[in-house]
């Protein structure tokens, strides 16, 4: 995809209606990534994602001396397992502005013996880590947040993760218990980890807990959001790694926006990724969603506003919000006010390039309700978040009138959307601006 400043967004026809396979889940290699690190023997991941989020991993974990080898062409990635022993003990990772990738590599660095330094970009550097380094504070590994603002840069000093019984705060997100949960096997005691508060995007959590299983481990929840992980390693082998669910929220939003009909593959109700239930937000709307056993069908209908708690799929509240406009009434999107600390203030965000183009929107603490109306023309504002990017070029495909800025910024999970969107929908989307 080219680097151009800005794409104006091309109009289609008609109604959207094809059939698609997203790239693989980042949420899914990410996590398969840090596991297979710790594994013995061989991990072999087949439909992995290559994306920016995906290469800062793969970096740093070669940085941490785990040899991984990424055979772009055919998707596919294998890991040489450390055996739940990092050979490096000294090392500096820098994670650009992948919250997924600091957060893992994070705990897997309090389960070596040496001194890490993670980092990343600005806006990482307001990102909050705080309560991952509280937790492996309190756990007896000597780490800090270096600015003293609880958000990276991070040093870890350790010799090892102990174990024992652990807390982590879960209202900001649920990447510091994801973190913690595929670090606990490799402690040198059994962990008890209890979530202090609310946990945001719980399916988040299954997703982490279920890929654990699948590389052997056992833990149990004799309470809810307290889990009890023995010391114990994962065994490498090969996983297939699911189409990105979060991605395919753009093409059934495609689908219900222009009316069309659009199959994703690849992608059931039992998907491991708790996204595939956006579907559900759109079915709530008036679309008609058929579910099969390895795709999942949206068709458009005419579109009613909804009244929606996303916090367990707040990665697709912004694609939702680009959806409303086309509803018959308002659209209530609540809960997801940890959306806020993520790659830009994603709540203030939409709001604004919404009402850049003309809209009524409100913004709440915790979310907004958007009012359908009379759009204009505008360039939007990607602030270096792919998902504002890929979600408002959604709207151009019914307005004229839509650029957006910086599509590059898409490179960070889905570096060909705009090619792909193209081909589902027949034609050409985009016109450059160079």
């Amino acid at each position: 995809m080219s680097s151009s400043s800005s794409y104006r967004i091309l109009p289609v026809s008609g109604p959207v209606s094809g059939e698609i396979r997203p790239p693989g889940s980042k949420s899914l290699t990410n996590r398969a990534l840090i596991i297979a690190a710790l594994a013995t023997e061989q991990s072999h991941l087949t439909g992995v994602l290559a994306s920016q989020d995906t290469e800062v991993m793969v970096d740093s974990l070669q940085r941490l001396g785990i040899a991984v080898e990424h055979d772009a062409a055919n998707k596919t990635m294998t890991v040489s397992g450390c055996g739940g022993r990092i050979s490096e003990t000294n090392a500096k990772l820098y994670c650009e502005n992948s919250g997924t990738s600091i957060r893992f590599l994070t705990a897997l660095c309090a389960t070596g013996n040496g001194r890490y330094e993670l980092d990343g970009n600005a806006r990482m550097r307001e990102r909050p880590i705080g309560p991952l380094i509280d937790s492996l504070s309190r756990a007896g590994v000597t780490a800090s947040c270096t600015l003293g603002n609880s958000c990276p840069p991070v040093l870890i000093k350790t010799k090892g993760l102990p174990g024992g019984d652990l807390e982590v705060g879960g209202n900001l997100s649920s990447q510091y218990l994801s973190a913690l949960l595929m670090a606990a096997p490799a402690a040198r005691e059994s962990v008890c980890l209890k979530v202090q508060g609310e946990l945001v995007s719980r399916p988040y959590v299954d997703m982490t807990l279920e890929i654990m299983r699948q590389f052997g481990a056992q833990i149990s929840e004799p309470e809810t959001n307290t889990f009890q992980i023995l010391n114990q390693t994962y065994n490498g082998r090969e996983l297939p790694i699911e189409p990105d669910a979060s991605a395919a929220s753009y093409f059934f939003a495609a689908a219900a926006i222009t009316g069309g009909r659009v199959t994703v593959t690849g992608l059931s109700r039992n998907a491991l990724q708790g996204d595939i239930h956006f579907v559900e937000a759109l079915e709530q709307m008036g679309c008609e969603v058929t579910w099969g056993d390895n795709f999942t069908t949206v068709q458009g209908r005419p579109l009613r506003g909804i009244d929606i708690d996303m916090n367990a799929i707040s990665d697709t509240a912004q694609t939702l919000a680009c959806v409303a406009p086309f509803a018959t009434g308002p659209t209530r999107i609540r809960n997801v006010a940890h959306m806020r600390l993520k790659e830009t203030n994603r709540v203030t965000a939409v709001v604004d390039e919404l009402r850049r183009l003309g809209l009524q929107v409100e913004e709440f603490d915790d979310g907004m309700t958007i009012h359908p109306g009379p759009m204009h023309s505008a360039t939007i504002d990607t602030y270096d978040d792919h998902r504002m990017a890929m979600s408002f070029a959604l709207i151009g495909l019914r307005h004229a009138g839509v650029t957006i800025s910086d599509p590059g910024c898409t490179r960070k999970t889905y570096p060909e959307y705009f090619d792909d969107l193209s081909k589902l929908c027949g034609t050409r989307v985009y016109e450059s601006n160079a």
